[in-house]
């Protein structure tokens, strides 16, 4: 489904929004570099600075408020940064840990069962006080379906493969702590596929998370929120976007020369 005219203004103006903020409120290091500057100017290292801090908080300055935006186009509720809750039942948390000893002995990933086991024991037991639990993205459907998102670099790093899924399913076990009957899905989303033109490396996640219930890169993750199409569309957002601020940003760091 193609997004109208109206709905590419409004993922534009995100864009642009969210962009034009971190810019304007960013303070250059205050490191001296004397070598740096005199061969490359200062304007350009402040941009270059820029641009490495952007890349580190990319997913939270402009990927969740791009997503929340498009997924509102479609869901019924979207929402960034929404609180999931606070609670778990002591059965739950030996539930999980259950789960993930048998998938670190090598049993296949199966999200359908592992939800349906934690849910008969979401309430059972001591219910433990937890800190308060947000995920990136909270997306409601119209039939009542939750889906919880939890937004990754692009490359993630291996290591934490093992805590991704202990993540995914606390957040299934705390949402249920509340809301028993739900239907509740949590996923890892990466927002784009770093390996393109080549598929991404889902080997990698082989053996810990339920690949096709668990897993959205780029496509498969905007077109979820926005549907069929939305990600080259989207694609085209961001360059139209970065057009028209080029000339705002080439003014803010020509101050820096």
């Amino acid at each position: 489904m193609a997004l109208t005219r109206g709905q590419i203004e409004k993922i534009e103006n995100t864009i642009k929004e969210n962009l034009r903020n971190k810019f304007l409120s960013y303070k250059p290091e205050t490191n001296n570099m004397p070598f740096h500057y005199r061969l490359l100017g200062q304007d350009r290292m402040a941009l270059f600075s820029f641009i490495h801090s952007l890349n580190t908080t990319f997913g939270t300055s402009i990927f969740e408020p791009v997503a929340e935006t498009l997924a509102s186009l479609n869901f019924s509720v979207a929402q960034k940064q929404f609180v999931v809750g606070d609670t778990i039942s002591e059965q739950a948390q030996t539930e999980i840990q259950r789960i993930m000893n048998e998938l670190t002995i090598g049993k296949d990933p199966h999200k359908a069962e592992e939800i349906a086991r934690i849910r008969k024991v979401c309430n059972k037991g001591t219910m433990n006080k937890l800190k308060t639990v947000k995920v990136d993205l909270f997306v409601k459907g119209n039939d009542g379906t939750i889906h919880l998102f939890d937004l990754k670099t692009a490359k993630p790093n291996i290591s934490n493969f093992k805590d991704f899924k202990r993540t995914l399913l606390e957040w299934v076990a705390i949402y249920l702590s509340t809301h028993p009957t739900a239907n509740v899905h949590s996923y890892i989303a990466t927002p784009y596929n770093p390996y393109e033109p080549k598929p991404y490396e889902r080997w990698t996640l082989k053996g810990m998370l339920d690949l096709d219930n668990e897993l959205k890169v780029a496509e498969e993750f905007w077109d979820f929120l926005g549907g069929k199409g939305a990600y080259p569309e989207l694609l085209n957002c961001f360059e139209r976007a970065g057009i028209e601020l080029r000339p705002e940003m080439d003014k803010y760091f020509s101050k820096f020369k």
